[in-house]
């Protein structure tokens, strides 16, 4: 499967505007992954604009 920014762009919730990888989610992904953290659009609004991506923030998020 192709990556396409273009097509994923005006659905990716990131706030973090700067970002290389901004609306290419396979890249994200595998960029979050190898720090052991999350993409932002795996968490609510309020959660992702901490830009604390950890899996224990994405737990508390969930209301674990």
């Amino acid at each position: 499967m192709e990556c396409k920014e273009k097509t994923i762009l005006h659905r990716c919730t990131c706030t973090y505007d700067p970002c290389p990888r901004k609306g290419i989610c396979c890249e994200c992904i595998t960029y979050h992954w190898r720090s052991n953290e999350l993409p932002g659009c795996f968490f609510s609004p309020q959660a992702e604009r901490t830009y604390n991506r950890s899996v224990r923030k994405f737990i508390e998020d969930q209301g674990y």
